[in-house]
């Protein structure tokens, strides 16, 4: 019985079946961290039908560098439109009053339609028994070269 264990190939035998049971283990982990690196390579890759990672980063160079010229772009139009949007004059103020005050009731009346810098026109309608006169007057600035009537002012201050 003692022959066997003084025999050096058996020594040699069990040195080997050692190692092998090392190497097996060695390769069931080497595996498990290869399915692990499977599972993130197709995340990352998704379904674009592409096996080259360098194609994918370029790809997505390539869109983020085209979503960056469409928004500046989308800014630029909108920093022009804000631009035209202080220009329009969508700001109104309307005044009705009564401007003889003997007769009749409040036909008269006065509109501003001026813009966010108070630029645009004021105009006004004075109506008597018999005529009726229309008056337009430009506006700066919130003021005009013109004298405007009390009127005319309240409907300026109401419009801003």
């Amino acid at each position: 019985m003692n022959d066997w264990m003084n025999n050096p190939l058996y020594g040699l035998l069990a040195l080997l079946v050692l190692l092998l049971f090392i190497i097996l283990i060695w390769v069931i982990t080497l595996g498990r961290r290869l399915k692990k690196l499977r599972k993130q390579y197709v995340e990352v890759m998704g379904n674009t039908g592409v096996t080259n990672i360098e194609e994918v980063v370029i790809g997505l160079k390539q869109e983020i560098a085209e979503h960056a010229r469409h928004s500046r772009a989308v800014e630029a139009q909108l920093e022009q439109l804000e631009r035209r949007q202080l220009e329009e004059k969508g700001r109104l103020g309307v005044i009705r009053y009564n401007a003889f005050s003997e007769q009749g009731s409040d036909l008269s009346f006065s509109i501003a339609i001026v813009n966010a810098a108070q630029d645009g026109v004021v105009m006004s309608s004075i109506h008597s028994r018999d005529s009726a006169y229309v008056y337009a007057k430009p506006i700066e600035g919130g003021k005009s070269t013109y004298p405007l009537t009390p009127e005319e002012l309240q409907a300026v201050a109401k419009a801003k």
